[in-house]
């Protein structure tokens, strides 16, 4: 998923981009522009004079495009390496876990805390590794996120103008991390617009047909801060209590 810097941007750039939408709009008693010439800026759409609520995964519809599917798609095979490595450096901190687990006991105290020690070291690294490598894709993320919906924007007001629509709320979080507690599927604009944005687009779907998960979820082995410890004793046998 995106991260929530990441959706707090595209917050910023869809009302940023709602704004230049309005800033279009002539004011009243401007003389219309000749059909011969130039136009400064794009045709803006109809005000919003509709009266119905409707609802939008902004979130779900830039991973649904066809634009957000191949771009997503070619970042996490750029991220495929480092989340390779990561994996390796996973596997090899939980074969030293398991040496220290099985051969712990017999080994001497010096052997023992050189192994420990080794541990801590290579987990520390690889949590540190981790959290760069989220914060790498989640930047990648949300910078291919920013760039369609500064695109999408002018799609999803026209589309909620034509349609009767005076109000589009955003459902990317579902309640109570979101503001909308339900809605019915009737007033969720998602599909279509998705639909509009990949014929203005024209960007084609994907060969693979899927749409890619988020680069970015490797998760440490261990929680970050956790310390390998030695296999503790065998609790004793329980004794009835005295009467």
């Amino acid at each position: 998923m995106i991260s929530k810097f990441a959706r707090i941007s595209l917050a910023v750039v869809f009302v940023l981009s709602l704004s230049a939408l309005a800033q279009t709009t002539p004011p009243a008693g401007t003389p219309a522009t000749t059909p011969n010439a130039p136009s400064a800026t794009p045709a803006a759409p109809p005000p919003a004079t509709g009266t119905k609520v409707g609802t939008i995964n902004i979130e779900g519809a830039i991973f649904a495009s066809n634009e957000g599917r191949r771009d997503f798609e070619a970042l996490n095979k750029k991220l495929e390496p480092k989340q390779n490595d990561l994996k390796n450096q996973s596997d090899d901190i939980d074969s030293l876990k398991k040496q220290l687990n099985t051969q712990g006991e017999k080994m001497n105290d010096d052997a023992r805390a050189k192994l420990v020690k080794e541990i801590e070291s290579k987990q520390k690294l690889f949590d540190r590794s981790v959290q760069d490598a989220r914060e790498e894709a989640q930047g990648q993320q949300g910078e291919i996120a920013q760039r369609i919906l500064q695109k999408m924007a002018p799609v999803i007001v026209k589309y909620a103008s034509e349609k009767g629509f005076g109000v589009i709320i955003d459902t990317s979080q579902p309640w109570p991390q979101g503001p909308v507690v339900w809605y019915g599927q009737s007033v969720d604009i998602t599909q279509p617009v998705v639909e509009q944005y990949n014929v203005q687009s024209g960007v084609p779907a994907p060969a693979s047909g899927a749409t890619p998960k988020p680069a970015g979820s490797v998760k440490p082995a261990v929680p970050p801060g956790s310390k390998p410890t030695a296999p503790t004793a065998k609790p004793p046998a329980s004794t009835p209590p005295k009467q």
